[in-house]
C-alpha cells in the first residue's frame, strides 16, 4: 500500500492506494474516533459490486451502517438529488459526527461531498473512489459540486475529506471504456506535472489498459501525488491549482453542448489537444511535443478530434465557464510535456480555429 499526504494544516489527510484497502477503512475510522453510526452514499451498480463487502466489513468493526443510493449518470448530480439525500440522512438519524462514505466514481464523490459539506453545516467525509478517474483526480482536493441547468459543477464548495481510500482491486470490475475515460486524467497529470510520467505512459499504455497490477498502482500513485502536491500549494484554486484544469475549459464546454452525452474523458482529451494546438499556434509548444501528446491520447483509446459539433456553440459555452475572471477565460497551455502555463490572453478566435482543425 502507498500512502500520500495532502498537507493543508488542520485539514490535512492521507490517501491510501493499493489492493484491498477497503478492508482497512473500519479500523481507520475507529482510530480516528468516528462512529458508531455511518452512512454510505453510492449507486446501485457500485453497491452490488463493492458495497456489500464494505458494509459487512464495517459491521464487523462495530459500526451501524445506512446505505443511500443515487442513480448512475452525470445528469443525476443535481440539487434535486442533494435535497433527497438530506431528507434520507435526517430519516437515518445522521448527526454532525456521522461520517459519509462516498463509494463510487466522480458523480458519487461530487454529490456526496456536496451533501457532506452542507448537511448540518458539515459532517465528516471519506472518499472511497472505485473508478480510475476518481482515484487519480476527482476524489482528491476537496472540490464538491452539483450541476445546475446545463452548466457543469456550477454550484459547489471546497470541502476536504478526512481520508481517501483508493482500492485498486475495484478497478478490475470497470468496463474498458471506463478505464479509457480515466486515462484522460492520467495523461493530464503527466502533461502538467511530470515528463517522466508521460514517458512511462508512452512506453506502457498497453499494459496500463490491460490493468497489469504493477504499472497500474505505480501510475495511480504518481498521478495522485501530482494532484496532492498542487492542492497542498493552492487549496482554493487561486493560482497554481488552475493547472489542473488543463483540457477542462474546452472539455466542460463540450460536455455542456452535448448534454453530457460525451464522456468526461473524451471531452478532456479533445480539450487537451485543442489547448495544445493553441499553444503550438502561439509558438509555445513544439510540433513534436504536440504529436507525442496526440500519440499517447490515441494509444489510450481516446479521440484527438472533436465530434460533429457547432464550434460557435462550444465557444459560447466556454464564455460561461466558471474559470472566467474579469470577462476573460483562463486557458492552461502546455509549453513542454510536464510543464504548463496559465494565461487569460488567448483570443477565442484561435480556440475556434483549433477546434475546427
Amino acid at each position: 500500500m502507498h500512502t500520500l499526504r495532502v498537507s493543508l494544516g488542520a485539514r490535512s489527510y492521507n490517501i491510501y492506494i493499493g489492493r484491498g484497502v477497503l478492508g482497512s477503512i473500519g479500523e481507520h475510522l475507529k482510530s480516528s474516533g468516528m462512529g458508531p453510526r455511518l452512512v454510505i452514499i453510492t449507486n446501485p451498480f457500485v453497491f452490488e459490486l463493492h458495497g456489500y463487502s464494505l458494509k459487512e466489513s464495517l459491521l464487523k468493526d462495530g459500526f451501524e451502517v445506512a446505505v443511500l443510493t443515487i442513480p448512475d449518470g452525470e445528469e443525476h448530480k443535481s440539487l434535486e438529488n442533494a435535497g433527497r439525500l438530506y431528507a434520507e440522512l435526517s430519516t437515518s438519524l445522521a448527526e454532525r459526527t456521522t461520517p459519509i462514505l462516498a463509494l463510487g466514481g466522480g458523480v458519487v464523490g461530487d454529490l456526496a461531498g456536496f451533501v457532506a459539506a452542507t448537511y448540518m453545516r458539515g459532517v465528516p467525509l471519506i472518499q472511497v473512489p472505485t473508478t480510475l478517474l476518481a482515484q487519480v483526480d476527482s476524489s482528491i482536493g476537496g472540490k464538491a459540486a452539483v450541476n445546475y441547468g446545463k452548466l457543469k459543477n456550477q454550484i459547489g464548495v471546497f470541502y476536504q475529506p478526512r481520508a481517501v481510500f483508493s482500492d485498486t482491486d475495484t478497478l478490475k470490475t470497470l468496463a474498458a471504456n471506463e478505464v479509457t475515460n480515466g486515462l484522460a486524467e492520467v495523461i493530464k497529470s503527466a502533461v502538467i506535472g511530470s515528463r517522466s510520467l508521460f514517458e512511462i505512459l508512452e512506453r506502457n499504455m498497453a499494459s496500463l489498459k490491460a490493468q497489469e497490477e504493477s504499472i497500474t498502482e505505480k501510475v495511480i500513485t504518481a498521478s495522485a501525488a501530482i494532484k496532492a502536491r498542487v492542492v497542498s500549494r493552492d487549496e482554493q484554486d487561486k493560482g497554481p491549482r488552475n493547472r489542473l484544469n488543463f483540457g477542462h475549459t474546452v472539455g466542460h464546454a463540450i460536455e455542456t453542448v452535448t448534454a453530457f452525452k460525451v464522456s468526461h474523458g473524451t471531452a478532456v482529451a479533445i480539450g487537451m489537444v485543442t489547448a495544445s494546438r493553441v499553444s503550438q499556434r502561439l509558438g509555445l509548444l513544439t510540433q513534436r511535443d504536440l504529436g507525442r501528446l496526440i500519440g499517447v491520447i490515441h494509444a489510450a483509446g481516446l479521440p484527438a478530434e472533436m465530434p460533429e459539433l457547432d464550434v460557435s456553440a462550444v465557444i459560447d459555452a466556454i464564455k460561461h465557464d466558471k474559470k472566467m475572471a474579469g470577462g476573460k477565460v483562463r486557458f492552461i497551455l502546455p509549453v513542454r510535456l510536464g510543464q504548463v502555463i496559465v494565461t487569460d490572453r488567448v483570443d477565442l478566435s484561435i480556440v475556434a480555429e483549433a477546434l475546427a482543425e
